[in-house]
């Protein structure tokens, strides 16, 4: 891991690699990129870089996790109460996860601190609430009909997150998409990985199941665009520029 010191508050950079079936490992092409810090252009960290070769990996292994392992499956309150113990693991690293975010992103520490941080738990636990409470209808029809409606996860789902606020888009996209039983690969901003990198520790110690987060580092063209071209993915949430 890396030390870095941000208005005097030393921050570790502890993981700099993609993140497939609940494993750290290092991109298909051994290809990294700094991200830099934009207040002083320094060099923060050298990241893996995804392309699409991995977006393959990723995209089999969340295929695998949603068609044979539990997370679709999971009762809804055993799903709510893992997300709940993420938000609350995101909560007590939350002066790390803000010196990160400030580090990477060049926003005021304050604001990382007093607004994305704090709404990223929010968001997570109103999505956890969600989860016992996604039900289908019984509808009236003419006739000797049973009719009813069933929510059920989709699958597969990619997020493409912007550099402004990369916990809280990620927040935006993941609490929804979890919370019904879907399985999710984010591709970060190619500015700023750092802060989801290490979100994506917290999940795994908050218990998702191997598959169901995966994280991909890397840039539009390649990794952005083999995730939303790739047949194995159902949805697709994109938020940011297409230049």
């Amino acid at each position: 891991s890396l030390t870095r010191n941000m208005s005097a508050k030393p921050v570790t950079i502890r993981q700099t690699k993609l993140l497939i079936n609940n494993q750290w490992v290092d991109a298909e092409s051994r290809k990294t990129f700094d991200t830099i810090n934009p207040a002083t252009g320094e060099v923060i960290a050298r990241v893996a870089e995804a392309d699409a070769a991995d977006v393959d990996k990723a995209v089999k292994a969340a295929r695998a996790a949603f068609d044979n392992g539990p997370w679709s499956k999971m009762s809804p309150n055993e799903r709510g109460r893992i997300l709940h113990k993420f938000a609350d693991l995101i909560e007590s690293n939350a002066a790390e996860l803000s010196a990160l975010e400030s580090l990477d992103n060049g926003k005021p520490a304050a604001m990382a601190a007093g607004v994305d941080i704090p709404f990223t738990v929010n968001c997570m636990r109103y999505f956890a609430g969600w989860c016992d409470k996604i039900y289908g209808e019984t509808i009236p029809s003419n006739g000797p009909f049973f009719s009813y409606t069933l929510h059920e996860p989709l699958g597969v789902c990619a997020a493409v997150i912007p550099w402004n606020f990369p916990i809280l888009m990620a927040a935006w996209k993941m609490g929804p998409a979890l919370c019904t039983g879907n399985c999710l690969i984010i591709k970060p901003a190619e500015q700023t990985p750092l802060s989801i990198l290490r979100v994506g520790e917290l999940a795994i110690e908050a218990g998702f199941p191997p598959g169901v987060l995966q994280i991909l580092p890397g840039y539009g063209p390649t990794a952005g665009a083999a995730l939303c071209r790739h047949p194995g993915v159902d949805k697709v949430g994109f938020t940011g520029s297409i230049e």
